[in-house]
């Protein structure tokens, strides 16, 4: 099991029933075979109905108090079913957006992890080897990532499961990808190629302050939506993009060569293969000072 650092430095380990659960299950011949009917798209699908219905409300009770959520954060209650909790959105004010055009945001709440696209377009999540062009299926626009980072924010079920615009720009159409629903646990891309198999939907950011960048949603076992609201359009820095439907889920940004310096916590715990705790609208870095002079490629 991998463990989780805060911005202060103090590193857990994830170890929680659900972490212990999945390990076992993809740590077993037997439980990937149990695994096969769960992660197709009609189980996420039925799923998906099952806890839109009013009887689902009846689990969110006992969901916020074994996860210890404070509810004063949240706006909506009472919910009409576990859905309805589950895209619940945030008070204003609970989460702070940084204005500073220079300063690169997180796009939501998760364990963050950066990692480094060689010149190859490979990059190496956990233990998984991959390159962009099977994560895109585009080999042309993965080579304009060439030599950027690759930025892996895993949410678990008790986050804020909306997310946002990480700066102004014009947004392009969405490329829709269809795969299965493995879980985005570590313990899972241990032994699959999650985000390759993983249904996801992606779009670019041409953005004001750090050239282009590709935002990826992923998702995950048991997230029948992913739900984004524009394409096409000017956005704004801190401006809704969507939301996850129930699950576990991923967002994967992709930053070009020399647009972005990651902060130096985050780069030296994803080396040790430690996952940052962040929070949407936070500070993860800067524009790199070679991206300042020539925002656009």
């Amino acid at each position: 099991m991998g463990c989780t650092a805060d911005r202060n430095g103090k590193v857990v380990r994830n170890d929680s029933g659900q972490d212990r659960f999945l390990e076992k299950l993809y740590g077993s011949r037997t439980g990937r075979f149990l695994l096969k009917p769960l992660v197709s798209p009609v189980v996420s699908e039925v799923m998906g109905k099952v806890l839109d219905s009013r009887v689902s409300a009846l689990a969110v009770g006992p969901f916020i108090r074994s996860n210890g959520i404070n509810m004063k954060d949240y706006l909506g209650a009472p919910y009409r079913s576990y859905n309805d909790f589950f895209v619940r959105r945030i008070r204003p004010g609970v989460r702070k957006i940084e204005k500073n055009p220079g300063t690169f945001i997180s796009p939501c709440d998760s364990r963050l992890s950066v990692y480094t696209i060689d010149g190859d377009c490979r990059v190496k999540i956990k233990h998984t080897p991959y390159t962009l062009n099977s994560l895109l299926r585009n080999h042309k626009l993965a080579k304009r990532f060439e030599g950027g980072y690759l930025w892996v924010f895993r949410l678990c079920v008790d986050d804020y499961h909306r997310y946002i615009y990480v700066d102004n720009g014009m947004e392009s159409g969405h490329v829709k990808i269809p795969g299965v629903f493995h879980t985005v646990n570590p313990v899972a891309n241990d032994v699959y190629p999650i985000y390759k198999e993983n249904t996801r939907e992606y779009s670019l950011l041409r953005s004001d302050n750090f050239g282009t960048l590709l935002q990826m949603e992923v998702g995950a076992l048991m997230v029948g939506k992913i739900q984004n609201h524009y394409e096409h359009t000017q956005v704004s820095r801190g401006f809704e993009k969507g939301n996850f439907a129930f699950g576990g889920s991923t967002i994967i940004l992709i930053s070009q060569k020399n647009r972005v310096q990651p902060d130096e916590d985050i780069l030296s715990n994803s080396l040790n293969g430690i996952e940052t705790r962040v929070h949407l609208g936070e500070k993860i870095g800067v524009q790199a000072l070679s991206g300042m002079k020539n925002n656009f490629m």
